[in-house]
């Protein structure tokens, strides 16, 4: 297993294990939760296939997305998880997903800052681009308050769960962030 361990004020961000993997399922299979992603139905089986298809020792590889588990430092209580992708040497694209009960408790906002100075301070990346479906709110109005800034609105881009929708785009640069 690797040594990636991100340390936030309240959180642990850190590679999956096989522990974590029911909760994974539990909150990824509600619908609420799988609206704006781009699966309809999760399986435990789907939870397995992703966790043996992490290779955590080759964590930054170009082309290689990865999950990281967001856990409650003091439990380990798994309460959602984020994605990287790094596109090149120097981007990344992030995801993010927390389960519900999680939702509106500053959760996702601490463990993206955390990824973002991780991405910046530790990894010397140059840019961070996130992606999100433009009716969820929620999503594009976290990826502002961290500070990243829409850079395109994608009209009718992608047909998504049956019908066309919109996409936005957004990103933060290093040098927009407060990591230096």
């Amino acid at each position: 297993m690797s040594s990636i361990k991100i340390t936030t004020q309240n959180f642990i961000l850190r590679p999956f294990e096989k522990k974590d993997l029911m909760k994974f399922t539990s909150y990824r299979a509600l619908g609420s939760v799988a609206r704006y992603q781009n699966w309809a139905d999760y399986t435990y089986q789907d939870a397995i296939k992703l966790f043996e298809s992490m290779d955590y020792a080759t964590f930054g590889s170009a082309g290689k997305w990865y999950q990281l588990a967001i856990s409650d430092k003091g439990t380990d209580t798994l309460l959602g998880d984020l994605a990287i992708h790094f596109i090149d040497a120097e981007q990344v694209e992030i995801g993010f997903t927390v389960a519900p009960e999680f939702q509106g408790k500053n959760v996702a906002t601490e463990a993206l800052s955390g990824l973002i100075n991780y991405a910046f301070g530790c990894l010397g990346k140059h840019r961070i681009i996130a992606t999100t479906d433009a009716r969820n709110k929620a999503s594009y109005k976290l990826l502002e308050k961290v500070g990243f800034r829409r850079e395109g609105h994608f009209i009718k881009n992608v047909f998504f769960k049956g019908a066309w929708s919109d996409e936005y785009q957004y990103a933060l640069l290093r040098s927009e962030s407060n990591i230096i």
